[in-house]
């Protein structure tokens, strides 16, 4: 089985990955394209083990009721939505000040058919770094080179 590769489809169209970043694709080839007013999007580091794929995804300042992790079909859906409110009030001197702030983001993976199993993935929050891991199903797993006795 090959390793997994950043899809990255401007800059190397050939090289296949197991899991297809769809925003990645659909929205300019982000974070290439460094236009500020878009939002921002969480880095995501994916790293594959014998066992699992292993994903880490970069979101500081949030709790783990602000995410959602979801498997949908064969897509790995990952979102997040916080909003932060903050009001001062002084009758003495006359003001008001209201602040606002909202975060949201939604990731997606397309995931390799029946090479995972989607009902033992799991994630936590820590550090803020969203760890998610997936597990390979046994026909994915590597194994080691196998010695062949020559007679």
């Amino acid at each position: 089985m090959g390793t997994l590769a950043k899809n990255n489809r401007s800059l190397l169209p050939t090289i296949p990955s197991l899991f297809d970043d769809s925003i990645m694709r659909d929205w300019f080839n982000w974070p290439m394209n460094s236009n500020s007013e878009r939002g921002s999007v969480p880095a995501v580091n994916v790293r594959e083990s014998s066992d699992a794929f292993e994903l880490e995804v970069a979101v500081p300042g949030m709790t783990t009721q602000d995410f959602k992790v979801e498997l949908d079909d064969n897509t790995l859906v990952i979102s997040a939505q916080r909003e932060d409110k903050h009001e001062e009030q002084n009758e003495k001197e006359n003001y008001t000040r209201r602040e606002f702030n909202y975060q949201s983001f939604v990731r997606t993976f397309s995931l390799p058919e029946k090479l995972v199993e989607g009902d033992k993935i799991s994630a936590n929050y820590h550090d803020g770094i969203l760890h998610i891991t997936v597990p390979k199903t046994e026909e994915a797993k590597v194994r080691p080179a196998k010695q062949i006795q020559i007679k």
